[in-house]
């Protein structure tokens, strides 16, 4: 079977049939081989075995040997310059080549012409003006959110913008004041949720209403809307991850929010680790709010600023006959949410620019931004849809090699792991969340580590394994589950 044939057969939800040769290098390396997206790899600087062992700048970058030929370790070893495996990407995404040189650009235009630089697009630069580097992330983001660019606002960071969105989304009244979101949110959000409720004078005890999950980590859809049918007539809105971050689990977010919405609720996402991940059509599927990071999946850097979604039909501004002020959806305002034409203008009468970028509050970071668009200058190579097919295999190659390693160990009085994440392919992202056997998990971890196979834990037990296709071969795939192997002692 080729790859192709294996992505066929995952995209109709189906198993894939790996042959009794899989567990091989020569096997993943003709995967490899098929595989029309390897060549994105070489738009990635990835940390090396000797790299991972810095404490101090020199100036080298992974990957570029120093005069010495060390990279500027002491100790040289024969594979220093290796490349990590580097399984973590649902945590912070490597760095892009581009970032470095989209940075550089921005970074000489501000040296050369100063403030002029938020109204002057340089020739040879990958830039445009800084007033409009916002508006030009969003174009470059419409494939991986399913939206038009005049739905998507880059701005802030994520639970910033949860904040910002639920200003203008959360309006509760004396019947519908819930919110429903997932028993075990990633903290930021629930503190988000809380404090948001705790403002509006509400008690969290009454009007937080908690989904949990199931013996296995998993909230069934089934379990969702009977929550929604339980409390339809007192919710206000619904807030839940795209792709829980903890089990992997990705929601069936169509279906949910049609089911939301038939009833009456506002209807919000979190995307941190869906956005870049999956394929998304938040404007088919009438979300009517959004929210992402773009850190993870999407490459940007560390603290890299964010986006959000916001529907079409809630970033109308429309004027009427002898009015001196429009009218549009309240929100939390500020400078740069007035439209480009009268923004400078200096008025006190705020005229937001029509679509989700009226949302936008404050002057975005022009180096953040230029971060970020060197990031989605990758994402521009190819599709979501292309980008899926590939990360659908690769878990899918993963969960089979692990799969291995319970079979072998089926004799011992406990599994010597359990993966949280759901079987069915078109129910998870690219990350596999295992749950090992209890007292592993420092052992494994520091294994891993020395062995330079990076993943992320998350304690007590998980271990969590993001093989991201933009950067991730099928023989690390087969390399990385070899180093897990020796630290499981089999």
């Amino acid at each position: 079977m080729d790859l192709s044939s294996f992505v066929q057969r995952l995209r109709n939800g189906a198993a894939p049939k790996f042959p009794a040769d899989a567990n091989t290098l020569a096997f993943a390396q003709k995967l490899d081989a098929e595989d029309s997206l390897k060549h994105l790899r070489d738009e990635f600087v990835l940390p090396t075995k000797g790299s991972l062992k810095k404490k101090a700048l020199n100036g080298s970058i992974p990957g570029q040997s120093t005069q010495n030929g060390t990279n500027g370790i002491n100790g040289h070893s024969q594979d220093a310059d290796k490349s990590c495996l580097y399984f973590v990407g649902n945590s912070l995404g490597a760095q892009p080549k581009a970032v470095r040189e989209y940075l550089n650009a921005q970074l000489e235009t501000w040296a050369s012409i100063g403030v002029n630089g938020h109204f002057t697009t340089m020739e040879n630069s990958p830039l445009t003006q800084w007033q409009d580097m916002a508006e030009d992330c969003a174009k470059k983001s419409c494939d991986l959110v399913g939206a038009s660019a005049h739905e998507i606002v880059i701005m802030n960071t994520l639970t910033i913008n949860l904040h910002v969105m639920m200003a203008s989304f959360y309006k509760p009244d004396s019947k519908r004041h819930k919110i429903i979101l997932e028993w075990k949110p990633f903290p930021s959000d629930h503190y988000a949720i809380e404090s948001q409720i705790k403002w509006h004078g509400l008690d969290p005890e009454k009007s937080m209403i908690k989904i949990e999950p199931d013996e296995n980590s998993i909230i069934p859809t089934e379990k969702i809307l009977r929550t929604i049918d339980e409390h339809a007539e007192e919710t206000a809105l619904l807030l839940l991850p795209g792709i829980q971050y903890y089990s992997g689990q990705l929601f069936d977010m169509p279906k949910i929010t049609a089911y939301a919405k038939e009833r009456g609720i506002i209807v919000g996402w979190d995307l941190a680790h869906a956005a870049g991940n999956v394929e998304l059509k938040l404007h088919d599927w009438d979300v009517d709010f959004a929210c992402w990071c773009t850190y993870k999946y999407i490459n940007a850097g560390p603290g890299a600023i964010a986006g959000a979604y916001v529907h079409e039909r809630y970033g109308k501004v429309e004027w009427t006959d002898g009015s001196d002020a429009p009218s549009y959806r309240p929100r939390l305002s500020g400078w740069y949410g007035g439209d480009k034409s009268v923004r400078f203008n200096m008025d006190n009468t705020f005229v937001p620019t029509p679509g989700a970028a009226g949302y936008q509050v404050s002057n975005p970071s022009a180096i953040d931004l230029a971060a970020l668009s060197g990031a989605l200058s990758v994402f521009n190579k190819t599709c979501m849809h292309d980008l899926r097919s590939k990360a659908l295999v690769l878990t899918a190659y993963a969960e089979y090699l692990l799969d291995q390693m319970v079979e072998e160990t089926k004799s011992d009085a406990s599994p010597v792991f359990t993966i949280l994440t759901p079987r069915d392919p078109l129910q998870r992202g690219t990350q596999l969340s295992v749950l090992l056997r209890e007292g592993l998990l420092e052992k494994v971890t520091q294994a891993l580590e020395e062995n330079a196979a990076i993943c992320d834990k998350r304690k007590p037990n998980v271990i969590r394994v993001a093989p991201v296709p933009l950067y991730t071969r099928f023989e690390d795939v087969w390399a990385y589950m070899q180093v897990l192997r020796g630290a499981l002692g089999l």
